[in-house]
């Protein structure tokens, strides 16, 4: 027998339960220690209201609490016929305390009871994405400054172009892990906002104390208009689906400069044999399937802006069923963008970085900027200097010097590490 807190004494066909329920029970799991974090701050504020006794909260609270705890201990499961994560904590208190376990849900609704489950869950997971790419920045950082006088080709069309350095390689990627932070603090601070008291969207007749469950709960402020509070449902969700994409944009990025950079045509970087794969009949092939793997998640993390607005679009105000559904795109986005990011830590902390690059007379029209830059700081008007070396080119007279002296803010000699590391810093304390 099926158990919903709206039962009104009869049971939906089997085939409508199992369709509108969908995937819920499972991922409500992730829910549970938020929803039971949620009932607790709310009936501590229905004592203070007059709505609950002090006996009655002093029965409810270490009921809570054993709750809270077999969800910690993983024992916590959403029973067979139990519609939701909400109706099973319901349901486990009112069979161990009777009728008082039922009088948690007074002024709530399972619109905003959901609401500020995912509120909570969704500042977790936000943190959780930024020690990650903490983890990531730093890793950076660190490979920035052991080889920022190693020099690589730089490229524009996928043609060599100037001298750069692996320093500036990896920092850059650093800096723009610190640019997707402001997205992921952005989210969060959309995410930190209390809805409890919003009810079904439209208050309650009860005189709630949403400032209480606002500090008990840890939020920054409430959502004031109950009408935005429910309305904050999809608007939260997009938030945090474009941080993770922002974040998935720049693993993607790098993923596949490591891809090209492993190839033999290439050749400036590789990893130890144990983690790359083969082939079945190419003995010699060491492919960077990891990288591989890594971008192609990531290239589909960032589709999840997309999905949740045509998911969200054309719904009416209020609570609609289709928001159900945002919950099976966005939960296991934020786990794999971390796995994601943890694997490119790994990985990168033994990336080998081969010496000498620019050596090879393949690069030697890399360094044509630097030999016009030259002849411009000996007096030479630039566009005279620029022609001379051009015609040199031309010819097939041209001789580089290989001598590199970039000395400005964010340059190759002056890649501003610690410049990037202090607006990181700056960034993450927002958040962590």
């Amino acid at each position: 027998m099926a158990k919903q807190l709206w039962n009104k004494g009869f049971e939906p066909d089997q085939l409508i339960e199992n369709f509108t329920v969908g995937k819920d029970r499972e991922l409500d799991l992730r829910l549970a220690r938020y929803d039971v974090q949620g009932s607790m701050a709310h009936i501590r504020m229905l004592r203070k209201i007059g709505l609950l006794t002090e006996e009655e909260l002093s029965l409810l609270l270490p009921a809570l609490q054993e709750i809270a705890d077999s969800i910690e201990r993983g024992e916590f499961t959403i029973e067979d016929g139990v519609e939701d994560v909400h109706s099973q904590v319901e349901f486990l208190l009112t069979s161990r305390l009777g009728d008082v376990g039922k009088k948690i849900h007074s002024g709530r609704s399972r619109n905003d009871q959901v609401l500020v489950d995912l509120k909570l869950f969704f500042r977790d997971e936000l943190r959780d994405i930024a020690k990650a790419v903490d983890r990531l920045f730093n890793c950076l950082q660190d490979l920035s400054e052991k080889h920022r006088d190693k020099l690589m080709p730089g490229y524009t069309h996928l043609q060599i172009a100037m001298p750069s350095s692996f320093g500036l390689w990896f920092g850059a990627y650093a800096e723009s892990l610190a640019d997707d932070m402001q997205m992921v603090v952005a989210a969060y601070n959309i995410a930190n906002q209390n809805p409890l008291g919003s009810a079904a969207g439209y208050g309650s007749s009860f005189p709630l104390d949403r400032e209480l469950t606002t500090e008990l709960l840890d939020f920054a402020k409430p959502h004031y208009n109950v009408v935005a509070a429910q309305m904050s449902r999809g608007k939260t969700e997009r938030a945090v689906a474009s941080a993770v994409a922002a974040v998935a944009s720049t693993l993607g990025h790098l993923a596949m400069d490591v891809c090209m950079w492993m190839c033999n045509n290439f050749g400036f970087v590789s990893f130890p044999d144990e983690l790359t794969t083969g082939s079945s009949i190419m003995p010699h092939k060491k492919n960077p399937d990891v990288f591989e793997i890594m971008r192609g998640k990531c290239n589909r993390l960032q589709s999840l802006p997309n999905e949740l607005t045509i998911l969200t679009a054309n719904l009416p105000l209020g609570y609609n069923r289709d928001l159900q559904l945002m919950k099976d795109i966005v939960f296991p986005a934020t786990t794999e963008l971390i796995e994601c990011i943890d694997m490119a830590c790994f990985m990168l902390g033994q990336i080998r970085i081969k010496d000498g690059i620019l050596d090879d007379s393949l690069y030697d029209y890399i360094f044509t900027v630097e030999d016009v830059n030259r002849l411009v700081l000996d007096g030479v008007p630039f566009r005279d200097a620029y022609r001379k070396v051009g015609m040199e080119v031309q010819n097939g007279q041209y001789h580089p010097t290989r001598n590199v002296n970039h000395t400005h803010l964010g340059s190759i000699g002056n890649p501003a590490n610690d410049r990037i590391a202090s607006k990181m810093k700056e960034i993450m304390s927002r958040i962590l």
